[in-house]
């Protein structure tokens, strides 16, 4: 039984990815940001267990998984948890950069720095659902992008300090999904939201497994999805 640990899987990618593996018998570990939410993780998921710790506050994630038990060895790191807000760069605060900084950047880093000891006697895989910005940024964007972009630089380092230790590391770059979060960006772009014409989140959970179930004599560095219309 491989075992994995998921964050964002209150909903959209996370969410599907989380049913999937729960589905085939795997264990299962979910970080909640706090513990009403993780009794919310804990029903949507039978069986699955819960981590509680905030992304949007990375320096007292050390603090909060030393006072819980961790699993003992992971299979899998699942980085889909994310925050956006959009705006041009002349209205955007310091208080939402840094948030958007560390939900999306500094977190997944300290995070993975946290389990790595459980990764490496696994020989896991790191997997860090990215975004088309983290390869383009357009107006309005410049703080999703930014830390997507930085989350890129953080997953290329991590594979080549980790490949000694049999650590694989995969970037997965989804073009606009039909998730919660998709329909604030359309909120705020003032657009009207059609579900339909972007990617369902299952597909992305399918990527995520195929990475996750590759075999040990290849690794999947990057890979991209982008709507089929």
């Amino acid at each position: 039984m491989s075992v994995h640990l998921v964050t964002g899987a209150g909903s959209g990618i996370g969410a599907a990815v989380a049913r999937r593996l729960l589905a085939r018998g795997d264990e299962l570990w979910l970080l909640a940001r706090d513990a009403g939410r993780a009794r919310q993780l804990a029903d949507a998921f039978p069986g699955a267990r819960t981590l509680v710790g905030d992304l949007a506050v990375p320096a007292r994630l050390s603090w909060a998984l030393e006072k819980q038990a961790l699993p003992d060895r992971l299979d899998s790191l699942l980085h889909s948890a994310g925050t956006v807000d959009l705006g041009p760069v002349g209205d955007l605060t310091p208080k939402l950069w840094e948030h958007t900084l560390a939900v999306n950047l500094v977190a997944p880093a300290e995070l993975t720095r946290l389990l790595l000891p459980q990764l490496r006697l696994s020989r896991g895989t790191v997997v860090l659902v990215n975004s088309g910005a983290g390869l383009q940024a357009h107006a309005e964007w410049s703080a999703y992008a930014a830390s997507k972009h930085g989350l890129r630089a953080l997953a290329d380092s991590l594979r080549a300090e980790e490949q000694e230790h049999g650590v694989r590391v995969t970037t997965v770059y989804p073009g606009r999904t039909a998730t919660p979060m998709q329909q604030k960006v359309h909120q705020q772009e003032g657009k009207s939201y059609d579900p339909s014409r972007w990617i369902d989140p299952e597909s992305v959970a399918t990527t995520v497994l195929s990475v996750l179930d590759l075999p040990r004599d290849a690794t999947i560095p990057d890979v991209t999805l982008r709507p089929a219309r």
